[in-house]
């Protein structure tokens, strides 16, 4: 048996249900509970990390693809690789999900749904960091859901570098290779990911099949780069660079409407090109950890042949601030920060946001206790405080309680308050109230969540407008995930979330996921084998015509499997096999959007 890959995988797939004082836990740190590194063991706020242990064994493409194994979060599509992407948290949208890559935001603010999911490959990322509940008092706008924070790779000491091949169905294609090098002050890393594929129809009706309709096919090149210098043993300079360039072509039928999508060639394309460079000063003495940074964001985006327009806009934000421990595992955390978001093209409009913020949290033997308080100030929208309270009891290694309250808010992006069918729409910033409670026992973990939007921000089909809604939007449910080794060399994973979203009127929120169930097993009693299996059931999902639920657009009630198997010819060498929607079921999480049949691709992995 690879012990090694046991070893890792283990840290991965019991992080937060495991014991308390287990090496392999304390080992995880993470950066985007309070804003600053801390170990998972001492974070109070639900949290899954996705480890760059279970990234290498599952061989995820997409960070959609990966954080879809976490339990309380569901991802549907407009069709294949590269299309629209939507991901649901605790049943919050993708527009009320902050993501960040190495702390730079990545929310399109000059759109209307959010991060772009579907652009986000797997390139040279670290780790994945998913933080479950209402974070604005720690990040500021747009963390209702919570954070997702992806994490890229630091260089090792000493030269290393990967490659890896791939080729599968429909003629898709992956090249990604890093090279990285560190010695005493200087530290350089440079990573490049390249997917072509030919794709297939973005658009069928249920049922028909997708080889009679014109593929469409999908683009993307990824570069992350850093450099890192020590002027000395307390101070430290990095500069990050990430850049995403795409094209894909899509498919356009009537809003609400499964007629006109039969026709072929009439494809549409959309180009992206987004950059997101930082900056940052590091500087660390016996009094405190200080940070410095800058940020700069520029998307791109360019509707070639589409109904939409380009889309182009820069977000610059400045900010500093400290960590000041205090006895032991405890510290307080403050700072400020300032962004100017800049929309162009028909819009032309620009937002100033102003934070100051602060975090407390003491550790008193069993007991972790975390306080949170932030204060924003916008030139379009009313003021802004926010909070959060959270504890974290841990009773013995085997038994621990959770609970955390918060606030948050969402801001409308400048599409939503100026368009050119519109005109300008008097819009303020959604709040949300969050609360959740977790037990804890042996690899099992039970969660209650409940959240509370006031002026949700929604589309009026009849006026064409987005509106606040004067009623207040429910998110209430469960989560039950059970992660332990069942037998020696078999390690299980099983998760059940219910979620119940419903607005003002008791109606049900639509691409809502009511029941989901999510199963993994994996097993290393072949010496340098590892197999995985794991399968996805999603129950009622609702979607609406015009405001009319429409029985035909029914998108729940599936279940679908997935296999990988790896092999390790050497310390250097490994290669790999993945076979997905294993039982070829014929589904769709939209209405008339196409998924892809059985897919099985092979890949090659070579370090050195």
């Amino acid at each position: 048996m690879n012990k090694k890959l046991t070893t890792s995988l283990v840290a991965s797939l019991l992080i937060a249900t495991s014991n308390l004082h287990s090496e392999e836990l304390s080992q995880i740190t993470v950066v985007s509970a309070t804003k600053s590194e801390q170990s998972i063991k001492d974070v109070t706020s639900n949290i899954d990390v996705i480890t760059k242990a279970e990234i290498e064994e599952r061989h995820f493409n997409t960070v959609s693809e990966a954080i879809n194994s976490v339990a309380g979060i569901n991802v549907i599509s407009n069709g294949g690789l590269g299309k629209a992407t939507s991901v649901f948290m605790r049943g919050f949208d993708t527009q009320r999900i902050l993501v960040l890559i190495d702390g730079i935001r990545y929310n399109d603010f000059t759109g209307i749904s959010g991060a772009r999911f579907e652009h986000l490959m797997m390139s040279d990322i670290e780790q994945i960091e998913i933080i479950k509940g209402a974070q604005s008092g720690i990040w500021g706008a747009d963390a209702n859901a919570g954070v997702i924070n992806i994490i890229t790779s630091k260089a090792k000491k000493g030269t290393h570098g990967n490659v890896n091949i791939e080729y599968g169905s429909y003629n898709t294609k992956k090249v990604n290779a890093k090279i990285s090098h560190k010695d005493e002050k200087f530290d350089v890393s440079l990573g490049v990911t390249r997917i072509n594929s030919d794709g297939f129809t973005a658009m069928a009706p249920r049922g028909n099949n997708i080889d009679d309709y014109e593929d469409d096919g999908y683009q993307n090149t990824t570069i992350n780069a850093k450099v890192g210098y020590d002027l000395n043993e307390n101070n430290r300079l990095e500069i990050s660079h990430n850049r995403i360039n795409a094209r894909s072509e899509y498919d356009k039928g009537p809003f609400g409407s499964s007629t006109a999508v039969k026709a072929n060639g009439e494809g549409y394309e959309l180009e992206t090109k987004n950059q997101y460079t930082s900056a940052n000063y590091i500087n660390k003495n016996k009094f405190s950890d200080l940070k410095m940074y800058a940020n700069y964001v520029k998307i791109d985006r360019d509707d070639k042949k589409g109904f939409t327009k380009e889309f182009d806009g820069t977000m610059k934000e400045y900010g500093i601030n400290a960590k000041i421990p205090y006895n032991k595992d405890s510290f307080i955390l403050t700072g400020i920060d300032y962004k100017i978001t800049k929309h162009k093209n028909d819009v032309n409009k620009t937002l100033k946001n102003k934070g100051a913020f602060i975090t407390n949290s003491t550790k008193y033997d069993k007991l972790i206790f975390t306080q949170s308080l932030r204060y924003d100030t916008y030139d379009l929208f009313n003021n802004k405080t926010t909070g959060k309270i959270g504890f974290r009891y841990n009773y013995n290694k085997d038994l621990y309680f959770t609970s955390n309250i918060g606030t948050s808010y969402n801001v409308p992006t400048f599409y939503k308050l100026y368009n050119s069918s519109a005109g300008f729409v008097d819009l303020q910033p959604e709040s949300t109230k969050s609360f959740d409670i977790t037990f804890g026992y042996k690899g099992l973990e039970i969660t209650y969540f409940h959240n509370k939007i006031d002026n949700m921000i929604e589309y009026n089909d009849s006026t064409f407008k987005y509106y606040n809604m004067d009623k207040r939007v429910r998110l209430e449910g469960i989560e039950i995930a059970l992660k332990k080794e069942i037998l020696e060399d078999l390690l299980f994973n099983l998760s059940y979330t219910y979620t119940d979203a419903k607005d003002g009127n008791d109606k049900p929120l639509e691409r809502r996921a009511k029941d989901s169930i999510k199963l993994g097993l994996d097993y290393y009693g072949i010496k340098n084998f590892h197999f995985n299996v794991n399968a996805e059931y999603v129950g009622d999902r609702k979607q609406y015509t015009f405001g009319t639920y429409d029985v035909s657009a029914e998108t729940g009630n599936y279940t679908i499997w997935n296999g990988v198997i790896n092999y390790d010819v050497n310390n250097n060498l490994g290669i790999y096999m993945k076979l997905d929607n294993i039982f070829d079921k014929n589904y769709q999480t939209i209405a008339d959007y196409a998924t892809a049949r059985r897919s099985a691709y092979v890949g090659l992995i070579y370090k050195f």
